[in-house]
């Protein structure tokens, strides 16, 4: 089609052992927008008898939920579509039943991806929209395998998976449906004897930051968010969530603050996996990654969309977007960093720098809507947006940011991405270097020196340049007055 030429569309369709997910793309200004996701619960993995034979009625699940897959393919390009299956399709021996009826269904073939292979499109998926340069531990706990991968970059170094996931781990500890101790322990010491195998190479390799990318993990991550804790998953956390669950009897009284209906079924089998791997592999905190297995099916289609640095292609592409000013943004964002240069006293934690800098050079996107409101229209569009490489709580804090970029200061609400001190100083040097920049000129940039003493900022501009320049310098002193009213005390001095 002659629409897709300009704009194409692509589809990645994962037929998991739990669930069947389908995709769609397209590339826009070097970001991925989603068209359509469609998922649907077919549980494949629990059709499988104990001579690993899919049942006529996991097939017809998998078939009917193909049906519908099917229409939307027809809109796109054959070299556009990757269709493939995993651990329950690798384990049947019945499988090329399945498979030749869902070649008849979608009009292409399944293709059928070995563990490794799987674990390392896993990897891409979660490179291409996780921020940081560190070198990862990932983890994606599927229905029917676990795939465990370190990498660094785009490179993964060692790539397993293994024969545990959530539906199979359901059907073989919790089949009795009761949520005892004895089911937990059983399911936990089940998984921990598959990860030790690989519990020397990988302690060996060493990791320094770990991610989770699956259903799993999202879904834990949910319901911590929803009881009020931060994004960091840790072993504490999950067994206070195992604690939750064995409150209820069964699995069907399950009832936790944060838990869909729809996960509920699987939640004590994921979750004991997850305790397994934390224990095993001494894993001491994990957040949740941007993709997995079908966000690098498709990137491994997109040849342009491969950058050294996902955070910086996320703020290009949103510029572009948005047409802001890069020029100008740059200059914010440079005065932002030359700024935070002269506190160095202050020691924000790591990522605070690079959210400083992604503010900087957002902060007129909510001036494309309108300028009288662009904080609350900025905080609305970053809050709602995919932003490949932040984290969920980082979006929040930028969206914060930005709702308070300039005009009158408020203090921040709580969030988890950084401390409140840090949050808070990363406020006060945007606004500032917004005012400092708002020339939007490089040439009527003021030399200037920050001096910091605990909380006090001490602002010292050329007395030349003040008079030279009384808006700015009118801004400069309300500023102070806004941010010592805040108990953030500052002040603008004159030197010759």
């Amino acid at each position: 089609m002659e629409r897709n030429s300009v704009s194409p569309l692509y589809a990645a369709i994962d037929l998991g052992s739990n669930s069947f997910h389908m995709w769609v793309v397209r590339e826009v200004n070097g970001s991925v927008q989603t068209l359509a996701k469609i998922k649907r619960k077919v549980r494949l993995a629990a059709g499988l008898n104990n001579h690993n034979e899919l049942s006529q009625e996991a097939i017809q699940r998998g078939l009917d939920c193909l049906a519908i897959f099917a229409e939307r393919l027809q809109d796109i390009k054959p070299d556009h579509i990757r269709i493939v299956g995993t651990a329950a399709l690798r384990t049947a021996v019945n499988a090329d039943e399945f498979l030749s009826q869902a070649h008849s269904i979608l009009g292409y073939p399944v293709s059928v991806i070995a563990g490794e292979e799987e674990a390392r499109i896993i990897y891409q998926g979660v490179a291409h929209t996780s921020g940081g340069s560190d070198k990862r531990l990932v983890v994606d706990i599927g229905g029917a395998s676990t795939e465990v991968i370190i990498g660094e970059g785009f490179d993964a170094s060692a790539l397993t998976s293994l024969k545990i996931g959530c539906v199979t781990w359901l059907e073989r500890y919790f089949k009795d449906r009761y949520l005892t101790s004895v089911n937990f322990d059983a399911a936990i010491n089940g998984a921990k004897e598959a990860i030790e195998a690989i519990i020397e190479r990988y302690t060996q390799q060493g990791w320094e930051t770990c991610v989770g990318a699956s259903g799993t993990v999202q879904a834990l991550q949910e319901i911590m968010l929803a009881q009020g804790m931060d994004e960091i998953i840790t072993l504490p956390k999950l067994k206070r969530l195992q604690r939750q669950a064995m409150q209820y009897e069964r699995l069907e009284d399950l009832d936790i603050e944060g838990l869909t209906l729809e996960r509920a079924l699987v939640f004590p089998s994921g979750l004991s996996i997850l305790i397994a791997l934390f224990e095993s592999l001494q894993i001491e905190s994990m957040t949740l990654a941007g993709g997995a297995l079908r966000e690098g099916l498709v990137y491994e289609m997109m040849d342009q969309m491969r950058h050294h640095d996902v955070c910086a292609r996320t703020i290009t592409s949103m510029q572009q977007r948005f047409q802001l000013d890069h020029h100008h943004a740059d200059s914010v964002s440079d005065m932002a960093l030359a700024l935070l240069a002269q506190c160095p006293n202050w020691q924000l934690e790591p990522p605070a720098e690079n959210l400083l800098q992604a503010a900087a050079k957002l902060h007129e996107i909510g001036a494309s809507i309108e300028f009288k409101k662009s904080g609350e229209h900025a905080a609305y569009l970053i809050k709602h947006m995919d932003l490949p490489g932040f984290t969920r709580a980082q979006k929040n804090l930028i969206a914060e940011l930005l709702r308070r970029h300039n005009g009158p200061l408020t203090s921040l609400p709580e969030q988890h991405a950084l401390s409140a001190p840090s949050a808070a100083r990363l406020l006060r040097l945007l606004r500032l270097a917004i005012i400092l920049c708002h020339r939007r000129d490089q040439t009527c940039l003021p030399p200037f020196s920050l001096h910091m003493e605990d909380n006090k900022l001490t602002l010292l501009l050329s007395a030349k340049w003040l008079i030279n320049n009384p808006l700015t310098r009118s801004e400069l002193t309300q500023e102070a007055t806004r941010q010592t009213d805040m108990g953030w005390p500052m002040v603008v001095t004159a030197q010759d």
